[in-house]
């Protein structure tokens, strides 16, 4: 009998398991523009704690154009065609020792006690969806206003890479 209680037991849990499963597997899809509109801001937030932290990897990842982050060098066969196409004006190898030197640059630059994202704006004319984060930055006690972080969209609609620090 205890073989026969358990057996009802375990086809009632199969059941209840199909019955909750595809709802715990649904996603919310979000109108086109609601979590890009966020996206600029967050990879802003995300790169200022990571100049505070010195995690010059995660700056690496955060840092880039619409190819990619700029710690993705591409490896062997993309690095090749890069340095192939730097002899007629492109963009050479990165090494990863180069990225975090850079990174490490920026970071002591940006070192800070505290931020408030000031607005985040459209930067109109670019070939590819570029957003302006200006940042107030608090650094050794002292306020500095409006700190514009210039943001891209990935090829593809991926995450965005923070590309410079500049009013262009």
């Amino acid at each position: 009998m205890s073989g026969s209680t358990h057996a009802f037991g375990l086809r009632h849990l199969m059941w209840l398991a199909i019955a909750i499963l595809p709802a715990a597997c649904t996603t919310q899809v979000l109108p086109p523009g609601a979590a890009a509109a966020v996206a600029p801001q967050l990879s802003v937030e995300r790169f200022l704690q990571a100049a505070n932290a010195r995690d010059l990897s995660t700056m690496g990842r955060l840092f880039g154009t619409p190819d990619g982050p700029m710690l993705d060098a591409g490896g062997s066969f993309g690095c090749m065609f890069k340095k192939i196409g730097s002899w007629f004006g492109g963009d050479s190898c990165r090494t990863r020792q180069s990225v975090e030197i850079r990174m490490n640059a920026i970071s002591s630059i940006l070192i800070h006690e505290n931020y408030r994202i000031v607005r985040e704006e459209m930067v109109a004319g670019r070939d590819v969806p570029t957003t302006r984060v200006p940042v107030t930055l608090t650094i050794q006690g002292e306020f500095v206003p409006d700190v514009p972080f210039l943001v891209v969209q990935a090829s593809g609609g991926g995450g965005w890479y923070r590309r410079s620090t500049s009013s262009a």
